[in-house]
């Protein structure tokens, strides 16, 4: 298991920053890790270091500048919209297949671990055809679902997982990110989520009790 898909239910669940964490357990780990968000929407060239490229560039210790940038993120669109319409508004469109192509690639030339950081959720359109999990299909690597802890997340998990299991994908594991100011607490959100699937993880923003992301995701690896 050297290559990750990472997506979500939706868009700002927390994708990037269980990413980001899974690559400083990694790093940490020592094992080499890269990873790879190819199609992103709502980018501001300005503002590259909050990016979703430049959180994953920073995470993995690499300088935020825009020829790594175009590395990792080829496919950037300005408008915060699905990839489809945000593309129609800059008058271009999204090769799926390219898209597909250049994640192979990635994977024949990672030297050790690759996370493939997914946009939005698991079927936001790419074109007028085809979703994100198309792209997973064509690939057929291990997935970790991220889900918020917001009210009305469980529905949309499932709903999500249902669609993943109906495409015999495997699913590592379901991550809930702890959704700020929810009104809902994490630990119930997971224990609601865990009783149609495992392993479900809750991943705290801070930390319980002093417990650190990378120490949440060692149940996952099993370190």
């Amino acid at each position: 298991m050297t290559a990750i898909f990472i997506t979500a239910t939706g868009t700002d669940v927390g994708k990037t920053f269980v990413a980001a964490s899974l690559i400083r357990h990694f790093r940490r780990m020592g094992r080499l890790v890269d990873a790879i968000k190819p199609v992103v929407s709502g980018f501001a060239p300005e503002q590259a270091a909050a990016s979703d490229p430049g959180v994953l560039l920073h995470a993995l210790g690499l300088p935020v500048t825009l020829a790594e940038i175009d590395r990792i993120s080829p496919w950037r669109f300005s408008a915060p919209l699905s990839p489809d319409l945000a593309a129609q508004r800059e008058g271009r469109s999204i090769d799926v297949d390219t898209v597909v192509t250049f994640c192979q690639s990635a994977i024949e030339q990672r030297r050790d671990i690759l996370l493939i950081e997914g946009v939005g959720g698991v079927m936001v359109p790419l074109d007028g055809e085809r979703t994100v999990l198309d792209v997973m299909m064509a690939l057929q690597l291990p997935v970790i679902l991220v889900t918020g802890s917001y009210l009305g997340t469980i529905s949309h998990t499932l709903t999500a997982l249902d669609a993943l299991f109906q495409r015999q994908l495997r699913v590592m594991a379901t991550i809930v990110s702890e959704t700020p100011a929810s009104t809902v607490l994490l630990d119930d959100t997971v224990a609601a989520i865990a009783r149609f699937v495992e392993p479900v993880i809750g991943l705290p923003r801070q930390g319980p009790a002093g417990e650190k992301p990378s120490t949440v995701l060692d149940r996952i690896f099993g370190v």
